[in-house]
Parts: structure tokens; C-alpha cells; sequence
């Protein structure tokens, strides 16, 4: 299983919120403001001190309804850190050769970051075939989705960074796309 089943998770959550908590305080309020909306999956930020914490609250509160992902994933230490808090998905914002070994052995599901045609290719020598496309607003939105529908046929992507909720239907139309990610929610 590529990426030890992503596209799984990302297909059952069309859109996925990238939220970051400064605090755990924040926690209940904005989760519960997503599950009434009807949205079960959340990437959470490692962008705040109160980050791991926010993380292990919402597993703890909300894991047995909730997709609970990682995001910002750029360290080693943070993938055995996801590991320790059970999360059911990882999120980083490139592709590293040095990171991949660590995410595949995770056994949790994982989706890195490309921006360009080379770091695609990259990604698939790795045998990975789904991407977060980002920062999607500053690398050629849908037309750059477009056009790698056509270089790249068998690759899904999940484009996150300037998607709007009124521009969200118009990338998830896309073949190519299997959800998107954004804060507008």
C-alpha cells in the first residue's frame, strides 16, 4: 500500500481542515463547530508549542469519530512523535529523501509535499503516488493541476494554500484531485 494507504483516508474526506491551536482551550469549540458541519478529519499543526498537546486532546476527545492527522511534519523526531500520539495520518509540507524511510515505517498513513514536475518525479521513484500540492496558490493553482493530470495521469493530489470555499468545487472536479485542504472551514 503506497504511503501506507493514504488515499484511503483522503478519499472518505473530500475537504480537510488545516487548523492550528494555540492552545487546548481551543480544542473542543473548534472541533465541535467541524463535526456539526459535518466534517470528520482534521490536520493539525506543529506550528504552535501547544501543538502535541492539541493533538493528543482531540485523539483522546474525538479519535473514535475523527480522522486526526499531524501536519507540518519536517523532522524525524515529529514522525516518532505521531507514532507515540496514534495519529491516523501525517502531513509535510515537502518531500525529503531523508524523511521518507521514517514515514513509510511509521505504518501511518502519510502525504509529503511537491510543488514541481522534479519533486513529483522524486516522490515516484519512491514508489508514492499521492501529493499535497503546495503551496497551491503560488505554484500555478488549477491550471498546474491541469496540466499535471496530463504529465503525471496516475497521480492524485490533495492541493492545499489558497484554496477558498468558493474555489474548493472547482479543484475537487479535477480527476486528479482526491481532496483538498484549506482554513477557510
Amino acid at each position: 500500500m503506497a504511503q501506507n494507504d493514504i488515499r484511503n483516508v483522503l478519499a472518505q474526506h473530500l475537504t480537510i481542515p488545516v487548523v492550528t491551536f494555540n492552545s487546548t482551550e481551543e480544542v473542543v469549540p473548534k472541533m465541535d463547530a467541524l463535526i456539526t458541519r459535518g466534517i470528520f478529519c482534521i490536520e493539525i499543526t506543529l506550528r504552535t508549542a501547544a501543538a502535541y498537546d492539541c493533538i493528543a486532546l482531540a485523539k483522546k476527545l474525538y479519535g473514535d469519530r475523527c480522522s486526526i492527522g499531524m501536519g507540518t511534519v519536517v523532522k524525524v523526531e515529529q514522525i516518532e512523535k505521531a507514532i507515540e500520539l496514534g495519529v491516523d495520518f501525517m502531513v509535510s509540507p515537502g518531500l525529503s529523501a531523508t524523511l521518507a524511510p521514517y514515514f513509510e515505517k511509521s505504518k501511518i498513513a502519510f502525504i509529503p509535499g511537491v510543488a514541481t514536475p522534479s519533486e513529483i518525479i522524486e516522490g515516484i521513484q519512491f514508489g508514492w503516488d499521492t501529493f499535497k500540492f503546495f503551496p497551491a496558490n503560488l505554484f500555478g493553482g488549477l491550471g498546474a493541476i491541469k496540466t499535471y493530470a496530463q504529465v503525471f495521469p496516475h497521480i492524485k493530489f490533495c492541493p492545499t494554500g489558497g484554496i477558498t470555499e468558493e474555489t474548493y468545487p472547482i479543484y475537487l472536479a479535477q480527476p486528479n484531485i482526491i481532496a483538498v485542504g484549506g482554513s477557510w472551514m
